[in-house]
């Protein structure tokens, strides 16, 4: 799969945030998705273990969710670990794995936010403008903003707010859903990140469901993504 090289991964902290700020005006974060149309969905994920990155992009066909190809990258981590930054961490390994796709999915959805972010561009949206396809973020964990959180059911849903609601602003933007995917488990935080919108996220995510927490793209994407002790390749000087 060709992808554009959009910006060069050698940043510090303070260029890396300023390059947030500027791709997160490119983002379409409004255009509905027509899942009668998707025939592939791919889950993205990456490990790191001792200065070790995986990347891990599995692709489903869709809508049932047959394992059709999987592909893997390992390189050196070359960003540390700051929180909102994580995609310059895990951008190269990523770009590199994209590129060995023989298969174009029509949509990704990756282990990570999207617009949810305290610059409004998570992994799933920046890579999402690398890949110029129909990206969502699924994360297991609430990176910011406020929710009431969803039912107990399974399919319950919620908005996460930019910020709680006050007097002042009770209606605060809204960035992303909370959805309810097993009842009486924890949720998961779905939110656009490039080229859909927000209710076609959390249409895709509940498509990609089985019997599990996440969904199926990112639970295979996630299992290959796994770094053991003896999986790690050797990289000379490491």
């Amino acid at each position: 799969m060709h992808i554009p090289h959009l910006h060069d991964w050698t940043v510090t902290p303070r260029e890396a945030i300023a390059l947030q700020k500027q791709l997160a005006g490119q983002l379409v974060l409004d255009r509905p998705l027509d899942l009668s149309a998707i025939r592939h969905v791919a889950g993205v994920d990456v490990s790191v273990r001792e200065g070790l990155s995986r990347a891990a992009v599995v692709v489903l066909s869709f809508p049932d969710l047959q394992v059709v190809e999987t592909v893997l990258a390992d390189a050196p981590t070359p960003f540390p670990y700051v929180p909102g930054l994580l995609t310059f961490r895990e951008g190269p390994v990523l770009e590199e794995a994209f590129a060995r796709l023989e298969t174009e999915p029509d949509a990704f959805i990756f282990d990570g936010a999207g617009c949810a972010h305290p610059r409004g561009i998570g992994i799933a949206s920046h890579m999402g403008l690398w890949l110029g396809r129909p990206s969502v973020g699924c994360a297991k964990t609430r990176l910011t903003g406020w929710s009431a959180g969803p039912g107990p059911s399974q399919g319950e849903v919620a908005a996460l707010l930019a910020r709680p609601p006050t007097s002042a602003e009770p209606a605060p933007p809204c960035i992303g859903a909370v959805l309810r995917t097993r009842a009486n488990v924890a949720p998961v935080y779905v939110s656009p990140g490039h080229l859909i919108d927000q209710a076609s996220a959390v249409a895709l995510v509940s498509a990609c469901l089985s019997r599990f927490r996440l969904p199926e793209p990112v639970r295979a994407a996630h299992r290959a993504a796994a770094l053991t002790a003896a999986s790690q390749p050797a990289f000379p000087g490491l």
